[in-house]
């Protein structure tokens, strides 16, 4: 399975960075799905709830005011400055 490497970061510091398979959130035009050698692009993110699928299958979701989205060939970067971890 194809993963790319997922950073959420806040004012706090680094939140998340791991390889992932998928990541799902709502952009500026509509709802997003990222996967491994995406089209690099930069957007904003609306206040949404984050998907992010681990290699392992598991899916980890969080609440997010919105921020900036970064997607390139390395990785995917989001910043942002609400990010907190549904239980």
């Amino acid at each position: 399975m194809n993963t790319f490497l997922m950073i959420v970061s806040s004012p706090d510091g680094t939140l998340f960075s791991e390889q992932v398979v998928s990541l799902s959130v709502r952009g500026a035009e509509g709802d997003l799905a990222i996967l491994a050698g995406h089209t690099p692009f930069v957007t904003t993110v609306k206040p949404c709830t984050c998907k992010i699928e681990k290699e392992d299958g598991s899916m980890l979701k969080a609440q997010t005011g919105g921020g900036i989205l970064t997607v390139s060939k390395e990785k995917v970067t989001f910043l942002s400055g609400v990010f907190t971890w549904n239980a």
